[in-house]
Formats: C-alpha cells, sequence, structure tokens
C-alpha cells in the first residue's frame, strides 16, 4: 500500500481540515483571541489529524500488505477469504464478507456445473457398457460363421463357384470382424477418457505380471495384426512383477499398439516390444518400423488432438487423443512415458513402471 496514494484517497478530508482551520482562525481573529492561542488550535488539529491519517494508513497497510502476501503463496486463491483476517476497519468488514459472498458463489456455481459433468460422464459410461453388448454379440455371430463354413470346407466338396463364394463370404466376415474390432477401441477409449479426470476413482494399485499386461493388449489386436499381416516379437520380455493398475496399463499399451498399427508400412511390419530392469523401475520399450514421426513434432504428440503431418496422410483418420490419454493416465497413475521417432524409420516407446508400492499419485 502506498502512502503517497493513500494521502490522495485522503485529500477531500485534508482540504476540509484545512478550510475548517481557516474558518476557526478567522473566527478567533475576529473575538481579538491572542496569536499564541491561534497557533495552539491549529496546531493541535493539524496534529489530532494527522495522527489519525497516520494510525489508519499504519493499519491498512498492515492488513493489505499481509492479504498480498497470502494471495502470492496461496496455490488456491479462490480460498483467501478462509483465511483472512477479520479487519478492524469497515473497509476491510466490508471486503472480507464481499470476498466471502463471492467464494460462496463461486464454489456453488463449481458444484453445480461439477454435478453436471459428472452426471454426463455416468451416462457415457453407461451407453459404452449397453454398446459393448451388441458389439460382443456381433462378435460371436462372426466367429460362429466362420467355424460353420470351416466345418462345412472340410466336409463337403464345392465348385469353383461355390468356392469363391466362401472365400468372400469369409474375407467380409473378417473385414466386418476388424471393423467391430475399431468400433471396441474407440468405444473403450471413450470409456477411459471419462473416467481419466477421476483414476483414483476406479484404480487398484498392486503387483501386476508385465507380460499378461502386454499380452492382454495384444489379444485385443489379434484381428487386426493377422489381417495387417503385422509380426510382434516379443523380444527379452520379462514376467516382471510391477506396480499398478492392469486394466488402465494394459489400455495404454493398447493404445501404442493401435498407433503403431494405424502408421505402419506397407510391407515388412513388425512390433517389437521387449523390458529393462533399471534399479527400482521396469521399463516397457514398444517399437515399430513404421513411417515415424518428424523431428519438429515429437514434442506435442502428448497434447490434446495433435496429429501433425501423420494425421494429414491419405486414408489415415487420426484424432489426436490416444497419446495425449497414454500421458494423461500415466501421470494419474505415477507412471513415467517418453517417446523417440526418426520420419521413415519407426517409433520408440518407453513405459516406465515402478517396482515398489511407494508411488506419487496425482
Amino acid at each position: 500500500m502506498n502512502f503517497k496514494d493513500f494521502i490522495k484517497e485522503k485529500m477531500i478530508l485534508i482540504i476540509g481540515i484545512a478550510l475548517a482551520i481557516c474558518s476557526i482562525e478567522i473566527l478567533l481573529l475576529a473575538y481579538h483571541i491572542g496569536i499564541l492561542v491561534r497557533i495552539y488550535c491549529a496546531v493541535i488539529v493539524i496534529f489530532v489529524v494527522s495522527l489519525a491519517i497516520l494510525i489508519e494508513y499504519k493499519r491498512k497497510k498492515h492488513y493489505y500488505n499481509e492479504l498480498m502476501n497470502n494471495m502470492r503463496e496461496l496455490k488456491e486463491k479462490y480460498l483467501i477469504s478462509e483465511i483472512i483476517k477479520t479487519p478492524n476497519f469497515i473497509e476491510g468488514k466490508i471486503l472480507k464478507e464481499v470476498l466471502q459472498d463471492t467464494s460462496k458463489s463461486m464454489l456453488e456455481n463449481v458444484n453445480y456445473y461439477k454435478n453436471i459433468q459428472e452426471e454426463y460422464k455416468e451416462y457415457i459410461e453407461l451407453w459404452i457398457h449397453e454398446v459393448k453388448i451388441p458389439i460382443a454379440a456381433s462378435k460371436l455371430i462372426i466367429e460362429n460363421n466362420k467355424n460353420i463354413d470351416q466345418k462345412d470346407n472340410q466336409s463337403l466338396q464345392f465348385t469353383t463357384q461355390e468356392t469363391s463364394r466362401l472365400y468372400n463370404k469369409n474375407e467380409i466376415m473378417r473385414s466386418i470382424d476388424e471393423e467391430l474390432d475399431k468400433v471396441e477401441n474407440y468405444t473403450e477409449q471413450a470409456l477411459f477418457y471419462a473416467r481419466s479426470n477421476a483414476v483414483e476413482k476406479d484404480y487398484i494399485i498392486g503387483k501386476t505380471n508385465l507380460k499378461e499386461i502386454v499380452n492382454g493388449a495384444i489379444l485385443k489386436n489379434k484381428t487386426t495384426l493377422l489381417n495387417e499381416k503385422i509380426s510382434i516379437e516379443l523380444n527379452n520380455l520379462k514376467s516382471e512383477e510391477v506396480y499398478t493398475d492392469g486394466k488402465w496399463a494394459i489400455f495404454i499399451v493398447n493404445q501404442i499398439i493401435q498407433n503403431a498399427i494405424k502408421y505402419a508400412k506397407k510391407e515388412d511390419k513388425k512390433i517389437i516390444i521387449s523390458s529393462k530392469e533399471k534399479n527400482d523401475k521396469v521399463i516397457l520399450y514398444i517399437k515399430d518400423n513404421g513411417i515415424g514421426i518428424k523431428k519438429g513434432e515429437i514434442t506435442r504428440v502428448f497434447e490434446r488432438g495433435f496429429t501433425g503431418e501423420n494425421g494429414r496422410i491419405i486414408g489415415q483418420k487420426s484424432t489426436g487423443i490416444g497419446l495425449y490419454l497414454c500421458k494423461k493416465l500415466c501421470d494419474k497413475l505415477g507412471l513415467g512415458i517418453e517417446l523417440n521417432s526418426e520420419k521413415d524409420k519407426g517409433t520408440e516407446v518407453r513405459i516406465i513402471f515402478p517396482k515398489n508400492s511407494y508411488m506419487i499419485l496425482k
């Protein structure tokens, strides 16, 4: 609080006091009061008013300086009304009441929208669980039809035309199955995205086998991997015990494998998965030989909605959500995630798991 600004604010009072002193002096002069008395009266008034202004300045300066210091140190600045003391001057009391009312109104508004968001999240989760039922039923129908065709093919003699018809039917079934896998993956992505802001309500941290996490993610993509003729190499992948939530970890690895599939080259497609123990951590490496990422874009791959040059490739549809969600979930679960890539040579993603139960969840 600046003294100069404070005096400017008191200028009307000071001018009023000065006019009052002049009036008193004129009045005393009219009654032929001695000069010493007149000076004494003027000095007393000036002294009392100056002392009052100085005391008020000191009191308000102390209060407002403390208020500003608390504001600078407070991370959640909207809580300032809860920690400031009630001052002993009227403007400060009014200010505190205004801050408290504002804070209360803001919290009520936040809770209102938080409830709306929670209701929407619950609806999305319910919708996703419901839509998974027809997806699973459709995949079961396709699997059963595949089995019927295989049995018929083994037991019956077919003409060339019938054989061609069965082959086309199997190809159609495989294509539909692959598209259903994509639908299932997108619905799962939507489900985890809806839950990503409240991971702490849905995770169970415990010892989890790293190999089981990787196998779970590969299993989710088996149809696409077979159809796209992409080979998976498990190179020195150990059955390490790591501390994480298995369900969320499978989802993260699954997103990375899907990216590797999406941006694979046309020939000699492969994904190499390995692990390495380092101090109290286990690093999972997922490397592909796909089209890679431009050097200038690597630092932005974890941004929401960022697709870069790859997202504009003809025939590729990219939302820019997958890696963003991986990074967000890793941060929430206390995992590390890093990415290196070279254009036209491939991409390597590293996920760092803790080997002990001590972890900081955000």
